[in-house]
């Protein structure tokens, strides 16, 4: 159930109009007060022919009235509006639920205290199945204002207990940090200007998708000025930045100026100084070109970067919630910086995937963005990287980025962080979609090079020694025969696949993965660039007849690599 207070309004009979008329789309049918204040005397249009919206309008206002005939306490924004909805899957609620319901909304928010006959008036009206809307004048009886502060946390608090009482979906607490919703206004403009967002939500796409190419808020800025994005900014006499606004080309207010808006009321972490420290903590530059422009290792050092990525701190709270909360919020933008790198194929999942996950960048707790400069660097290379043909480092890279997402997602849901664990959940589903799309070609590749059955038998046993617990999902996984070919391809080039796979287990639990072999293949794909030293396996190949050992990607043995033969076993063949 959700009850967002709207901002504060004047006009009380214009409100009563809309919610007794029909609504925009003919949707309002049969429009009635379900519950209000002094219920015995207040003319409700929806029952009685006779009485009229401005008979009720004059009724709710008459403390209104009073007040300003007074010196000096004319008043303007007195109208008090909340729709209550209950969720699309929730059971309908009769006249008298929804009564009981407005009651301890007004009481939660201070509007209407239990058995106070001196509180503000109010009625809640209901229109639909599915919500009322609850509409308050703000001076009560006695000529004083309601306290009303923090009246959103409170009202919200209390949703979550009708949740429970009245058994419908339960809804995670807020925490204060999510953007802003979208104004009725902000959503009539943006459809009467054929815009598919409104102007706040393409702001913040906007700035998201700059802060990765920018080391310092003065590049921020300048970065979304050529981007297209009007920037108003606000200087100290010092010439420091003290603040900036930016505006939709197009949005304009009603005397033709642009339309500002301050980065803090875009989402609570793209104010001035929330960025500042951000991209403060970021690592100097040191190699631009030459460890950048090698686009066959581009995602090989993203994935690399993401090998910090963890959330496992000190589970009591600290500097260990800090550094967890700022691989969050870096995971965030390297996230960002792959929807603006990775082949057109997949952007559209990955660009849903940064959008979402914005929310779980977010939460409470303060994040020592220095702990994360690494994957933060790793996002600026990305986006500063020339362009290349991908192979299969890029579908390891976004199966690395899946497995970082779940590691999100456990962490907020470890520290009861309910919004962002269920944007990060779907974050996860983004990215999941987006690497079955990148590996689909290089699994059926593989799957087509499966090695014979001795061999795979072989390797079966090795699955079984070396991840008994899940030994028998991997094999029944479809991915199976790539998997195999994987680890011919491994032991062909001096590796010993049952330290692979014991290695790949390690670094990822496969309790939760819908397709074990499949994020094993990624998984040993990657650890097999940097493979923990095989002395033995190196001493013999250095021995051979062989050129000197150098490491390959598996998926390419080199030729001359004789693969290892088990004692009693006859030499393997492809």
């Amino acid at each position: 159930m959700i009850a967002p207070i709207k901002n504060p309004g004047s006009n009380t009979r214009g409100l009563l109009a809309y919610l007794y008329g029909p609504g925009r789309h003919d949707e309002h049918r049969d429009p009635h007060i379900v519950a209000g204040f002094a219920m015995l005397a207040m003319p409700d249009p929806g029952r009685d022919e006779n009485a009229t919206l401005t008979q009720l309008a004059r009724y709710l206002d008459e403390p209104v009235r009073l007040r300003n005939s007074e010196p000096g306490k004319k008043l303007t924004d007195h109208v008090w509006h909340c729709p209550v909805r209950a969720a699309p899957e929730d059971r309908y609620l009769s006249d008298a639920e929804w009564s009981e319901i407005a009651e301890r909304i007004v009481q939660a928010a201070g509007i209407a205290l239990k058995d106070d006959d001196l509180a503000c008036r109010w009625i809640a009206v209901r229109h639909a199945d599915d919500h009322i809307h609850i509409l308050a004048t703000t001076v009560r009886e006695d000529g004083r204002r309601p306290k009303l502060h923090n009246s959103g946390q409170r009202v919200g608090a209390e949703c979550r207990e009708i949740e429970k009482d009245y058994g419908l979906r339960q809804l995670g607490t807020g925490d204060r940090t999510a953007e802003r919703r979208p104004t009725q206004a902000e959503m009539h403009k943006a459809k009467r200007l054929g815009w598919e967002q409104t102007s706040r939500e393409w702001l913040q796409d906007r700035i998201r998708a700059a802060i990765p190419h920018a080391s310092n808020a003065e590049e921020l800025l300048a970065y979304l000025q050529a981007d297209g994005v009007e920037v108003k900014i606000r200087r100290f006499p010092s010439g420091d930045l003290q603040g900036y606004s930016v505006a939709r080309p197009g949005d304009l207010k009603a005397n033709g100026q642009p339309n500002y808006i301050p980065g803090g009321k875009i989402a609570p972490d793209l104010s001035l100084p929330k960025l500042q420290a951000l991209l403060a903590a970021g690592r100097p530059e040191e190699h631009p070109t030459a460890r950048r422009n090698k686009p066959a290792t581009r995602w090989q050092h993203a994935t690399n970067a993401l090998d910090t990525f963890t959330t496992d701190h000190d589970t009591a709270g600290g500097s260990g919630d800090a550094r967890a909360q700022a691989h969050i919020t870096a995971l965030g933008e390297l996230i960002e910086a792959t929807a603006q790198t990775a082949p057109q194929d997949l952007r559209a999942e990955l660009r849903a995937a940064a959008k979402i996950f914005a929310r779980a960048q977010r939460s409470q707790i303060s994040a020592d963005h220095s702990a994360a400069a690494g994957l933060r660097q790793a996002a600026r290379d990305l986006v500063h990287a020339s362009r290349g043909k991908d192979g299969s480092t890029l579908a390891v890279f976004v199966a690395a980025l899946v497995w970082a997402a779940i590691l999100s997602q456990r962490w907020h849901t470890a520290k009861g962080h309910a919004q962002q664990a269920e944007a990060a959940r779907r974050t996860v589903q983004h990215l999941q979609a987006a690497y079955d799309h990148a590996a689909a070609d290089q699994l059926a590749f593989l799957a087509q090079r499966q090695p014979k059955e001795q061999t795979r038998n072989t390797l079966a046993s090795d699955v079984r020694a070396a991840i008994p617990d899940h030994a028998t999902r991997i094999l029944a996984d479809p991915s199976w025969p790539a998997l195999a070919t994987v680890l011919a391809d491994a032991e062909a080039g001096g590796y010993i696949p049952r330290q692979l796979l014991t290695e790949a287990a390690a670094r990822r639990e496969l309790g939760s993965a819908r397709l074990p072999a499949k994020v094993l293949i990624a998984r040993i794909q990657h650890t097999s660039y940097n493979p923990a030293p095989n002395r033995t396996v190196e001493a013999a190949l250095l021995r051979s007849s062989a050129a000197p050992f150098v490491r390959h990607h598996i998926t390419t043995p080199p030729p001359t690599t004789k693969a290892r033969q088990r004692p009693g076993t006859q030499p393997r063949h492809r």
